[in-house]
């Protein structure tokens, strides 16, 4: 686990969904409880997973946006810490694919912004074919119909122009849940390295 509570844990509004909360605290080695309130969250923006020790008043429940930056701003946060995903609850594990899915909706330019903006990663790999499902066929489709016709507008937009790209939200849920879950993920595309 990394204590990242410096306030540099991004830019000025950050904020993460809570995927469980422990109003106990964690289960010590002795069985017994901690007795700081403690959640487990998912960062909006890098897609960091993150164990927040909340202050003693915080009203929170799971599926709740928190506020983790900037520190002084904080109301119901006392510390964040990164973690990885074996860290995580039971709960915060099956919590997490409907998280990541609500994210992905509530800024749904972010991601269709990805097809318009992929670029080639080397000479044999471009972006989009970290994308499952999408090979060298289906990714020149898209790169010829932005180009012909222009950035997409949406997920149906995409799904509309290119024929054969079917699901292109699912797609992109299932790739960040891929570099969430593996650290054996060559290329992390959503999941951003930085501390």
């Amino acid at each position: 686990m990394t204590t990242t509570d410096s306030g540099d844990t991004d830019t000025a509004g950050e904020y993460a969904v809570l995927l469980d909360v422990l109003r106990h605290g964690r289960r010590s080695d002795n069985r017994r409880f901690d007795s700081a309130p403690v959640a487990y969250a998912l960062a909006e923006s890098n897609f960091h997973l993150l164990e927040l020790t909340l202050t003693e008043d915080s009203d929170v429940s799971i599926g709740d946006r928190v506020l983790i930056s900037p520190v002084e701003d904080r109301e119901d946060v006392a510390q964040v810490s990164r973690i990885g995903y074996d860290d995580l609850s039971n709960t915060a594990h099956s919590e997490l694919e409907y998280v990541v899915e609500d994210i992905v909706d509530a800024d749904e330019t972010r991601f269709v912004d990805f097809y318009n903006d992929a670029q080639p990663i080397t000479l044999r790999l471009h972006q989009l074919n970290l994308l499952p499902g999408i090979g060298k066929k289906l990714r020149d489709k898209v790169l010829e119909e932005r180009k012909r016709y222009g950035p997409f507008e949406s997920f149906d937009d995409l799904e509309e122009r290119v024929s054969g790209l079917h699901h292109p939200k699912d797609v992109v849920i299932e790739r960040i849940l891929d570099e969430i879950r593996g650290d054996d993920v060559k290329y992390k595309t959503f999941v951003r390295a930085d501390a």
